[in-house]
């Protein structure tokens, strides 16, 4: 497929929907902030801005420079590019027929319906048919992956959702703004109480036992309160290398607005 569509974040979300696209025959390009703050790094292609690349189930990311951008013009190139472009310049250098703002800033920052025939965003903060053409819901439960055409996706209710009956529990936060060091790593199995890591110090422990599904990079700087990684109560370590049911959800909810779009089929904006 010729259409181009950028993708705005490289984190677990928006890594799931680049995923979906791609091995769909669409061209795909992300860009993401030069010191991203994912932590599940293992499902999240800005991993390529630390180490060079990422392979995500079968799919390659690679990381790319804004001045190396001529192979864009190609049909097809075999892993999906993420560029560190936090001012969003490829967008006019490119002109994509589709942009998705996958950043789960929980806000509109810089994203318009005039940016590209199609916008999308994903979860709260836009409203369809003022700030984007489609909203994409995020919020675990009935209406996770709803298309929304005009209105908004459900407030940000500040709680994580519930894996294995835990919801704030699960989520590790910074205790402290400083420089992250990590003691354990994405896929250890751990108890109630096991130190994770530190900042300026601090120890971050584990509030519930089970397997280490993400943490942030070792060395990021953060700031107190923020996510620093999650456990997953239900310890199968083959999770954390895997895209999730709620973010494989999100992704067949935005190609289904994409292929709707280009079909010119009932489902286009």
């Amino acid at each position: 497929m010729s259409q181009k569509i950028l993708i705005k974040g490289a984190g677990e979300q928006a890594s799931a929907v680049a995923h979906r696209l791609y091995q769909c025959g669409f061209r795909v390009a992300m860009t993401e902030q030069e010191r991203p703050t994912a932590v599940r790094r293992r499902v999240a292609f800005c991993s390529a801005l630390y180490n060079g690349d990422v392979i995500i189930e079968g799919v390659k990311g690679v990381k790319k420079s804004l001045a190396d951008t001529a192979f864009l013009s190609a049909f097809d190139w075999p892993f999906i590019p993420v560029f560190i472009d936090p001012a969003g310049s490829l967008k006019n250098q490119w002109q994509p027929d589709v942009i998705v703002d996958a950043r789960i800033l929980k806000k509109n920052l810089d994203t318009t319906m005039s940016d590209a025939p199609l916008t999308i965003a994903l979860g709260p903060g836009f409203t369809a048919g003022e700030d984007v053409h489609v909203v994409i819901e995020t919020n675990r439960g009935h209406h996770l992956g709803r298309m929304i055409r005009e209105g908004s996706a459900d407030k940000n209710t500040g709680i994580p959702g519930a894996i294995g009956g835990y919801t704030g529990e699960r989520v590790l936060r910074a205790p402290a703004d400083g420089v992250f060091t990590a003691v354990r790593g994405i896929g250890d199995l751990i108890n109630a109480g096991d130190v994770v890591g530190s900042v300026c110090g601090i120890h971050i422990t584990a509030g519930i036992a089970g397997v280490i599904r993400g943490l942030c990079y070792p060395g990021l700087v953060v700031k107190k309160g923020q996510k620093m990684g999650d456990i997953d109560p239900r310890g199968d370590v083959s999770y954390c290398d895997t895209i999730s049911d709620k973010a494989r959800t999100i992704s067949g909810s935005v190609l289904e607005v994409v292929v709707g779009f280009f079909s010119g089929h009932k489902g286009r904006v």
